[in-house]
């Protein structure tokens, strides 16, 4: 791939990346709130949501990666393959390493396979794939 294609690959997937936050919001927003406003009441919608915004950090970092010469083929396939990814072809990457594991930890482990719905930590992992997408659209 040359260099113009991979720039393109990238814009692509942070366009798609930002496209799927937003719907994960969206999904998300679907539930009522409880009496006091910390919890989701509807289940099914949280772990949605949650999984398609996991997936949007995911797309990011893809990606970034895409944009490095990682074949497609070779792209991460789980959350250590990411990790070593990340470590590997993305330098300064701690800010970007502590937000995916916020991703990793209450969207994707909590929310969607726990069915965790509590509104603050499914909000904190909204915000830290927004900040991947921002780290990598640089």
């Amino acid at each position: 791939m040359r260099r113009a294609e991979n720039k393109n690959v990238k814009t692509e997937k942070i366009a798609e990346a930002k496209r799927h936050l937003a719907n994960a919001k969206e999904t998300i927003c679907k539930s009522p709130l409880g009496k006091t406003g910390k919890l989701f009441l509807d289940e099914k919608c949280v772990r949605e949501g949650a999984g398609i915004g996991y997936l949007a950090a995911l797309k990011a970092i893809d990606g970034y990666l895409l944009q490095k010469g990682v074949p497609e083929k070779e792209l991460p396939q789980s959350i250590e393959a990411y990790r070593k990814a990340i470590k590997k072809r993305i330098p300064l990457n701690g800010e970007l390493m502590e937000n995916l594991q916020v991703a990793y930890e209450n969207l994707h482990l909590g929310a969607y396979y726990r069915g965790i719905k509590t509104v603050a930590m499914v909000k904190d992992g909204l915000s830290a794939v927004k900040k991947i997408i921002e780290l990598l659209e640089k």
